[in-house]
Formats: structure tokens, sequence, C-alpha cells
């Protein structure tokens, strides 16, 4: 009545063809490189340093968002007290001028797919 001797060697081997990529990442060690980002040409930094806007700057800009909409908050005071306008276009695209070499690089890397572009107009010669 219960076919044990096919059920689990098949439940075996689906399990080893679903887990497959992640045994093959882990014995190879070969992640895909990270997108190179172009930096902007006329500024020597961020709003914050590097490491912080790599793993924050999703956060920041969805409370910049949030702030600015319901707060009406539209200064950012950075850590070293630099002052930022709160803005996609008008803050964070007036250094990174080109959508798809520094948003969009990331965001394929990814697999994301940002909203900010449903309300945002896309910058010109970016669409």
């Amino acid at each position: 009545m219960y076919d044990a001797g096919k059920i689990i060697p098949g439940l075996l081997i689906f399990f080893a063809l679903i887990t497959f990529p992640i045994w093959y990442g882990l014995a190879t060690g070969q992640d895909a490189p990270a997108p190179k980002i172009e930096k902007p040409k006329d500024a020597d930094r961020c709003i914050e340093d590097t490491a912080f806007m790599r793993k924050e700057h999703m956060q920041v800009v969805m409370d910049w968002r949030d702030e600015v909409v319901r707060d009406r908050q539209r200064v950012y005071v950075a850590s070293d007290g630099r002052r930022f306008r709160k803005s996609l276009t008008g803050g964070c695209l007036g250094c990174h001028t080109d959508k798809s070499a520094s948003c969009d690089r990331c965001h394929d890397y990814l697999s994301v797919r940002p909203y900010c572009w449903e309300c945002h107009v896309v910058p010109q010669g970016d669409q």
C-alpha cells in the first residue's frame, strides 16, 4: 500500500534538485559580482558614508518620503552636520544624474522593482 521504496528516493532527489543552486554556490564560493555604480563626478561623498548608504539608502528614501509628505520636514541633517534637501529628483538625482548607471544597476542586480517612478518623473534620457 505504501510505496516507501519509491517515495523516499523521490523526495531525496527532489530535495537535491531544489537545493542544488545553494549547494553549488557554497561549493564554488562564487557570487555574482556586485554592480559597479557610477559615482557622481562633482560630489566627493554622499549624504552619509558609503557603507551606510549601501545598507540603508532605501530606508532613508522611505523616511524622507514620509517626513516630507506627512510632516513637511524638507531638510535632512547628516551625521556630520551637513544639510540636504529631502528630494529624490532634486536631491539624489542632483548628484546621481544617470538613473540607469546608478539606481537601475543595483535594482536589476537585486531583482528589486521600487515604485518611486509611479509618482516621480523619470529624468530625461533615462526612459
